[in-house]
């Protein structure tokens, strides 16, 4: 007989009788537990261990697929674990008692029924907390994959702060191409375009990500948009951000004869002549218009920087200020 059942175990009531030791609801489903209490023991350990291994690699830069190996490793010992502890370690069962309701009026409970159904939670108190040793094994193993948990709140990086608003755009800054040469109004013919960025920041890839324009010289003489006067466009050349404002994308398709953008993610298709509004597809807003300017040595300038948010809708986005950020 196991070394668990030797003794009488006291109930968890005070005014019920203590389990006897051959109760069979509280007897291990198998003869030596000692070694399912040493499997279920190494499980949890195993467990732990995985997770603290995952942690290391994922402060120490990451790594996906060890991240991910030990993740499901030490999800499938804890599994293991649990499920070993409730077939070896608990009373087998099935277990059924007798009711006695013969001759009586109704089935409501006698004093004897009640105390034997107030004993059963005591005897599952009894089985569990038996093994103080496992129980500090799994509790020890279920806070350390509680704490990975929060480790994805790290990996959203920084707060957005303002680069959700602003980008780098400002009072005369000069338009670059990616090698950093400035773009001169005689440069382009009608009906081209290119990608441009303001000068100092077209090799940074984060600026690039927010600060990428699409110029294009659509006519030869200015023209007005929805979004800014004629004085927005001088010598016909046209500037939009090239951020989408449907999920994002770059906006890098033209078709001159059309005079439209397409964008290849999702095929918004935004008009020009009329400020870049979305005329088909998803996109729920037009593209931000980029006023420009020419300076003495006929370099395109930027006359300010967008008055709205570029790409997608976010939360915060009714909050940019009115007339929105000049620099």
């Amino acid at each position: 007989m196991s070394e668990h059942t030797r003794h009488p175990v006291q109930a968890q009531e005070p005014d019920l009788p203590p389990f006897p030791e051959d109760d069979p609801r509280l007897l291990p489903g198998v003869r030596h537990p000692w070694q399912a209490e040493v499997l279920v023991g190494v499980l949890f350990s195993l467990s732990f261990l995985s997770t603290v291994a995952l942690a290391t690699t994922y402060s120490v830069g990451g790594q996906p697929q060890l991240e991910g190996g030990f993740l499901g490793f030490a999800l499938a010992c804890l599994g293991a674990g649990m499920i070993s502890w409730g077939k070896y370690l608990m009373p087998r069962g099935p277990f059924v008692e007798d009711r006695e309701y013969e001759g009586r009026e109704d089935l409501e409970s006698n004093p004897e029924d009640r105390r034997s159904f107030i004993g059963s939670f005591g005897r599952g108190a009894v089985i569990v907390g038996r093994r103080p040793f496992l129980l500090g094994l799994l509790g020890m193993a279920g806070a350390a994959f509680s704490a990975v948990l929060i480790f994805p709140l790290r990996s959203l990086g920084p707060q957005p702060k303002l680069t959700l608003f602003k980008t780098n755009w400002g009072k005369g800054t000069l338009v670059v191409r990616e090698d950093g040469s400035p773009v001169n109004v005689a440069d382009m013919d009608v009906g081209s375009y290119m990608t441009v960025f303001p000068a100092g920041f077209e090799t940074d890839p984060n600026a690039q990500a927010i600060d990428q324009v699409i110029l294009i010289h659509v006519a030869a003489e200015p023209l007005p948009t929805r979004q800014g006067p004629a004085s927005w466009t001088p010598d016909g050349y046209f500037a939009f951000s090239k951020v989408c404002t449907h999920a994002g994308c770059p906006v890098s398709l033209y078709e001159a004869q059309t005079q439209q953008l397409l964008c290849p993610c999702h095929q918004s298709l935004f008009d020009i002549l009329i400020g870049a509004f979305p005329i088909f597809g998803p996109a729920p807003r037009p593209l931000p218009q980029l006023a420009l300017m020419v300076d003495s040595k006929g370099n395109l300038r930027s006359q300010h920087g967008f008055l709205e948010p570029i790409g997608p809708g976010f939360w915060e986005r009714g909050a940019y200020p009115k007339g929105g950020y000049r620099s």
